[in-house]
């Protein structure tokens, strides 16, 4: 069994010094234009500062009709070189391995900060949303290659294509509502295969070094169990991934699928062939028990959101204090400057949650 503070090889590029990363989260901290802010970067780089073995930026819309909410990172444009270059170095000059999710709102993006019309896998009148046509598709797979390319040229070690939560490549996922009759819906092998034409396109456009991860949510947005499963199986065995990061919701807690509550929702992953593929868990793990529980039970790392805007040391602490645990919310908006969480991320965690802000 690893232990937290142990190095995680991957297939590719540099070692993590450790096995906590840091989760990529929404925080709006961007220009308007997609621009790296100095929140944005103090937030990042001050995380790498904290020990994170990987640091991950949060969702990067990789097309312009893709953004899905203020304040979103951009990569979909050389504009976005500079701050990426600077935000990259910084990560690096602290010790962390460097990270950019790569993202595409889909459905979810908002029209009113793109001017440009919603797409998705199928036609929704009422949300304004226009189905994609198969070429369309294609170029957003571009899309996520030029991406992957961009952030390999500003110096990041990696990127993570996020397949999670509903946005794009999830929604083809969908199997209530993808009944596409091309290539890309109907069958689970029609929609499972945007997640690999995405993997294929981003190998063949980037070196060897560039380390590559794939976020999935296994529950909500249309997503069922076997099918979770089966496609991670997929993508774990190929020998494409670097690794893939489960958005557990609650790493401990057990399937919404009555006929799959017999055991909890990370055991139905852990067991999979990976081959040199890494598995990474998120979801409610707030001290290092827990961390090491995920561990145990077969995980590689584990993936920290809430811990790490509390304790941008969080990593250190769980590698070197067995019984660490997170301070409980809610707490003083002070902390949270401190901790380098900046005006506007502590005011989405306000209106957010009502329950992690005194102010």
């Amino acid at each position: 069994m690893q232990y937290l503070g142990s190095p995680l090889e991957l297939a590719h590029g540099r070692p993590w010094r450790n096995r906590v990363a840091l989760a990529p989260l929404t925080n709006l901290q961007s220009n308007a234009d997609g621009t790296l802010s100095d929140d944005k970067y103090r937030w990042l780089v001050r995380r790498a500062e904290g020990g994170f073995g990987l640091v991950m930026t949060c969702a990067a819309h990789v097309s312009p009709e893709g953004q899905t909410f203020p304040g979103q990172l951009g990569i979909c444009d050389d504009t976005h070189l500079d701050g990426l270059r600077r935000l990259a170095t910084g990560i690096r000059s602290a010790g962390s391995v460097s990270a950019v999710q790569l993202q595409h709102g889909g459905r979810r993006a908002d029209p009113a900060l793109s001017g440009r019309p919603a797409l998705g896998p199928w036609d929704d009148p009422q949300r304004g949303v226009t189905a994609l046509t198969t070429d369309q598709i294609e170029r957003v797979i571009a899309d996520f290659a030029d991406a992957a390319v961009r952030a390999e040229r500003a110096g990041f070690d990696g990127v993570e294509i996020h397949g999670a939560h509903g946005y794009l490549v999830a929604q083809f996922l969908d199997v209530r509502h993808n009944r596409r009759t091309d290539r890309f819906g109907g069958s689970a092998e029609n929609r499972f295969r945007i997640v690999h034409e995405i993997i294929a396109a981003i190998r063949a456009a980037t070196s060897s070094d560039l380390q590559l991860g794939l976020r999935l949510s296994p529950e909500r947005y249309g997503i069922v169990l076997d099918e979770a499963r089966a496609l991670a199986g997929e993508v774990l065995s190929d020998g494409q991934l670097d690794y893939l990061d489960l958005s557990l919701w609650d790493a401990f807690k057990r399937p919404y699928e009555e006929h799959h509550s017999d055991r909890l929702l990370i055991e139905y992953f852990v067991d999979l062939p990976r081959g040199s593929t890494r598995l990474g868990v998120a979801g409610k793990i707030l001290d290092a028990p827990g961390a090491r529980e995920c561990l145990e039970r077969g995980a590689d790392f584990v993936l920290i959101g809430t811990g790490a805007i509390l304790h941008h040391d969080f990593a250190r602490h769980v590698a070197a204090d067995d019984e660490f645990r997170a301070m409980d919310t809610p707490v003083p908006e002070r902390h949270l400057v401190n901790e380098s969480v900046g005006p506007r991320f502590v005011d989405y965690l306000d209106d957010r949650w009502d329950d992690f802000v005194i102010r």
